[in-house]
């Protein structure tokens, strides 16, 4: 009888342990699950962040392009306009001033080429460091992506670890 009553006993030791068991592991899953829940939703808001950030890289980009395509037309006008002014002086010269006059222009073209090829350099100098800075906020953005995700996978474990 000693040997059925012990039995019964440490079975119902058994149950209630397990029964604890089963509670703690229902509570730690729910844990878990509101852990990875809230992991998706920070790293959902991270790519948002990190595509908002991108198009806004972009955008500069594009836009300092256009306006050194701008400004470089610009320079180029204003340069063959100078071409076309030092031809029509030589034309109009006199014969026996002609060779000065050509001596002219060609310092007059001279000098409007080396202005335009100037403002050209800036301008292309100016869009690539807008690229630059363009990628350099792309990549902030993704490292900040990277590590909301690895912060949010730090939490998920720590939920699992409770």
């Amino acid at each position: 009888m000693n040997k059925v009553l012990a039995t019964l006993i440490a079975g119902l030791f058994a149950t209630s342990a397990f029964a604890q068991t089963t509670a703690t592991t229902v509570a730690a899953t729910k844990a878990v699950v509101k852990a990875e829940n809230e992991a998706m939703k920070d790293v959902a808001k991270a790519h948002e962040k990190e595509a908002k950030a991108v198009a806004k890289a972009d955008e500069k980009i594009t836009k300092a392009g256009a306006k050194a395509t701008e400004k470089k037309a610009e320079a180029q006008s204003k340069a063959l306009k100078k071409h076309a002014d030092a031809r029509e002086d030589v034309a109009d010269a006199d014969p026996e001033d002609r060779m000065k006059a050509e001596a002219k222009a060609q310092e007059t073209m001279s000098e409007a080429n080396l202005k335009a090829q100037k403002k050209m350099i800036k301008a292309d100098a100016k869009a690539e460091k807008v690229a630059v800075e363009g990628a350099e906020e792309k990549a902030i953005a993704r490292a900040k992506t990277e590590q909301a995700r690895i912060e949010a996978d730090a939490d998920v474990k720590k939920a699992a670890s409770k």
